[in-house]
């Protein structure tokens, strides 16, 4: 076979082997140049993350305005709803941005939320995803994506860890039927996504123990994967979710939910969940990694061991794909790319000895 960077990764969808372990980096992390074409050229995919559908809210208006502040460029976007408008200030910062003002300041702000949540209306995109892989070719994989969780979205995205924990002990009732009109609009997002072109698909992500809670985790999250993976698998997409911080508190509820895979999962020395340890502990599942952030500050040498120690850990090979889901440091990025590639070609030829580095 012609194993092309796409075909690795899609092998490793399917449980086969490839000939090598795949190597992948997310589109907005590698810019086109010299070191980019011979990465691709030795075999690195990139992970293209694109919408099968798109979502319309035709009575809700959003206005947006930048303005500075000590030299720092920020974004406030109005969302006008009939029953109230919501506010929220970003400040963008490279490939992300961060929330300076959330939208939820208040409790009559839960209307308004509501009204946003029920607007939605959703339409496929399925030609456009279409064209975007054929004219990508055979260096890309187009991933596709349902939405964060409901929870994680409240949590996170609107009000903030510090007024979701007083919303959650003053007003849980309100967050719960916020939630409830979320997840019953995600039902209609399953559909499309389940009857896409697309191969697999994220449902939430950047979920910590920490912050979620093992036992929110497994009410909230677990049952909306169970609903997802029910109308995803049979259609044969595959359904993942971008679990990059620590693992280990809630191990046990991800070896029993419906992922397929645990994509951006994080190794020590970052995170607390070896590579071994989980595919040992979610039998039938495939990790998707995120190369840990920290060993790219390492020597050349120390970023050679450390993918050489992934790679034998995860013998024979048939449930990992190698990625970099964090932005590495502007100056090391071209060599330390290069360094995991090579090891790689060194190291990742498949099936792996079953040896412990």
């Amino acid at each position: 076979m012609n194993w092309t960077p796409r075909k690795r990764v899609e092998a490793i969808l399917h449980g086969d082997l490839p000939d090598k372990v795949p190597l992948t980096m997310y589109e907005c992390m590698i810019p086109q140049c010299t070191v980019e074409r011979q990465l691709r050229n030795d075999g690195l995919c990139i992970v293209y993350r694109t919408a099968v559908f798109a979502t319309h809210t035709p009575n809700v208006r959003r206005t947006s305005e930048t303005f500075e502040q000590d030299g720092v460029q920020y974004v406030r976007v109005h969302t006008e709803t009939p029953v109230g408008t919501l506010t929220e200030v970003n400040r963008p910062a490279g490939f992300t941005s961060w929330h300076m003002e959330r939208m939820f300041k208040q409790p009559e702000d839960y209307a308004k939320l509501r009204f946003l949540v029920e607007d939605q209306r959703f339409e496929p995109r399925y030609d456009d995803f279409r064209r975007k892989q054929a004219d990508l070719g055979e260096d890309f994989i187009l991933r596709a994506g349902i939405a964060a969780t409901p929870l994680h979205q409240i949590m996170i995205g609107w009000m903030g860890v510090e007024t979701f924990a007083v919303e959650w002990m003053e007003r849980r009732d309100e967050i719960l039927a916020l939630y409830r009109i979320m997840a019953q609009r995600h039902r209609e997002i399953y559909r499309l996504v389940a009857r896409s072109p697309a191969s697999h698909a994220n449902y939430g992500g950047n979920e910590v123990p920490e912050v979620m809670g093992v036992e929110r985790f497994e009410q909230y999250c677990l049952p909306l994967y169970a609903e997802a993976a029910t109308e995803l698998h049979a259609h044969g997409v595959l359904l993942g979710s971008h679990l990059d911080g620590n693992n280990r508190a809630w191990a046990h509820a991800v070896a029993a939910s419906s992922l397929d895979y645990v994509e951006a999962f994080t190794p020590p020395p970052d995170c607390d969940l070896s590579i071994r340890e989980a595919l040992d502990r979610w039998p039938g599942k495939f990790l998707w990694l995120n190369f840990p952030s920290s060993v790219h500050l390492a020597t050349l040498e120390g970023i050679q061991a450390t993918t050489r120690a992934l790679i034998a850990q995860a013998a024979p090979g048939d449930r990992l794909i190698i990625g970099i889901t964090e932005d590495i440091p502007a100056d090391r990025w071209q060599q330390n790319m290069l360094t995991i590639a090579r090891a790689i070609d060194a190291d990742g030829r498949l099936p792996i000895p079953n040896r412990r580095n």
